[in-house]
């Protein structure tokens, strides 16, 4: 595989903030989150970019972003998925969502169904513990699940 070399144009907005992050402590945790905000994951293409930007090793960088699992280095899913496995969901049944959405979509977790439609990912907490077990799509929390409201949930957003 060959190696980028040219530069890719960051947007004007993440440039900025480079620009006000450049020199202070815990910037380059502080700018992998506003890429991942803009683009949903870290491009290489962009880490490259923001690894000269800031003369800071690539090595470094991808230390980083695999060290914390927030960072994604997959596109995610048009529509993604988070199944919250915190100890109230994980009791109440959220192991039992993740399996029941891998036989509907085909996927497992931390991966994007092939038409890129759904990703699917485990989280610790999404902050519901009282509507246990949760998921969210795209933010949008459903509670109190039963794995039967699944093939409805993600009709919704197939059909969207």
């Amino acid at each position: 595989m060959a190696a980028v070399t040219e530069d890719v144009k960051l947007t004007d907005e993440l440039t900025r903030f480079i620009g006000e992050w450049q020199g202070k402590p815990g910037n380059l945790i502080m700018i992998l989150h506003k890429v991942q905000e803009e683009y949903g994951y870290i491009p290489r293409p962009v880490a490259i970019q923001i690894s000269k930007e800031l003369d800071v090793p690539l090595a470094k960088m991808y230390g980083v972003i695999t060290f914390y699992h927030f960072f994604k280095l997959k596109k995610p899913g048009k529509n993604k998925i988070s199944v919250c496995l915190g100890t109230a969901c994980y009791l109440k049944g959220g192991e039992d969502l993740i399996n029941e959405l891998e036989n509907l979509l085909g996927v497992g977790v931390n991966t994007v169904t092939e038409d890129g439609l759904f990703s699917v990912e485990a989280v610790r907490c999404v902050g519901c513990c009282g509507l246990a077990p949760v998921l969210t799509v795209n933010g949008e929390v459903y509670g109190k699940l039963k794995k039967a409201q699944l093939p409805e949930i993600i009709a919704k957003y197939r059909n969207n």
